[in-house]
């Protein structure tokens, strides 16, 4: 018995893709000056909420590290990079490829509580990991009315 993945999304998803892509041909859609698309695929990501800090973990798998910008501007995070696409020149077998390559973003509004200047990333395993710390919370402070 032979055991099948049951995706009844991707179908669709790949379609809907090819379907923007002749569209914005046609019709004259958007397409930056340098004539590339803003993003070929969108990596998965998981976001995180501790007491002092929140996690972002996207899957990047066969993303350089190199290859991988994060910026913050104005209470926005955006992260973006580019997969290439492996040679396989040579290769005299049966090819399949569905593993999407070019570049990608997302960008993330970011709340009042991250501390923009203390932002980390790290990469390992093809999961890239920003952490965001949480700024210390101002206790309220009662004043005092002093009569005159």
């Amino acid at each position: 018995m032979n055991v099948t993945r049951f995706e009844p999304w991707g179908l669709f998803d790949l379609l809907h893709r090819d379907l923007d892509e002749i569209a914005g041909r046609r019709f004259g859609a958007a397409i930056p000056a340098d004539g590339n698309l803003v993003a070929d695929w969108v990596p998965a990501v998981d976001i995180l909420e501790d007491k002092d800090r929140f996690v972002l973990r996207a899957d990047v798998p066969g993303v350089n590290p190199d290859a991988i910008e994060i910026s913050m501007e104005k209470g926005i995070l955006t992260l973006s990079g580019e997969r290439r696409e492996e040679s396989t020149e040579g290769f005299d077998g049966l090819k399949r490829i569905e593993r999407v390559n070019g570049r990608f973003r997302r960008r993330f509004t970011l709340p009042e509580a991250a501390d923009a200047d203390n932002i980390t990333a790290r990469s390992a395993n093809g999961i890239l990991e920003v952490t965001i710390p949480k700024q210390p919370e101002v206790q309220p402070r009662r004043i005092t009315v002093q009569a005159a």
